[in-house]
């Protein structure tokens, strides 16, 4: 939901973004723009002489739009780090029983679980990303499956064994996993 929304809103920014240069541009060379179009000279400012002085007398005017701005600009930094956020979980809070808890790397319990799930029946390669919070955890396992193999019985030892001991072994209620299945490539048989 999350991927969606920022999608949308960075889809929807850079329209405008497109559309308001593209129309600057067009007045800086010299073509026609739509009369509503503020600007339609190679000369014309922002603000011009006239308007900068009518808001001059006004107290709350500069104010006002410096902290509209700075709010824009925290807003878009916010937005451009959490874009650099890391999806992969790097620590898993692990149930102590006396009340404190223990953190478990999110890479060791990756890669046992990914020596499992690799190890089943059937499974050529396999990688598994943890994700979400550290109390909260969620798995993200892309398999390759062998020509041969039956994914409905890969999924049910996956669930059944890989995921099933990797939640028991780190004390966690559930482990919610996301699978997603490829086939891996292998040449043709001949037949004589």
């Amino acid at each position: 939901m999350l991927r969606a929304v920022n999608r949308v809103f960075l889809g929807l920014a850079g329209l405008v973004l497109m559309c308001a240069g593209g129309a600057v541009l067009a007045a800086g060379v010299g073509l026609s723009v739509p009369s509503w179009w503020p600007y339609d000279g190679r000369h014309d400012v922002l603000l011009s002489d006239a308007d900068r002085a009518r808001w001059r007398d006004e107290g709350w005017w500069w104010p006002v739009v410096i902290a509209v701005l700075a709010t824009l600009v925290v807003l878009g930094l916010w937005w451009f780090l959490a874009q650099l956020r890391r999806a992969r979980l790097a620590e898993v809070l692990v149930e102590s029983g006396d009340g404190e808890g223990a953190l478990l790397r999110g890479r060791a319990l990756e890669g046992v679980l990914e020596d499992e799930v690799a190890s089943l029946e059937g499974v050529s390669r396999a990688s598994v990303t943890l994700m979400g919070r550290r109390n909260a955890p969620r798995a993200r396992a892309v398999l390759q499956l062998e020509p041969d193999a039956a994914p409905g019985g890969t999924l049910a030892r996956l669930t059944d064994e890989a995921v099933a001991h990797a939640r028991d072994s780190a004390g966690l209620e559930a482990l919610p996993t996301e699978v997603r299945l490829g086939l891996a490539k292998h040449r043709a048989r001949r037949v004589s």
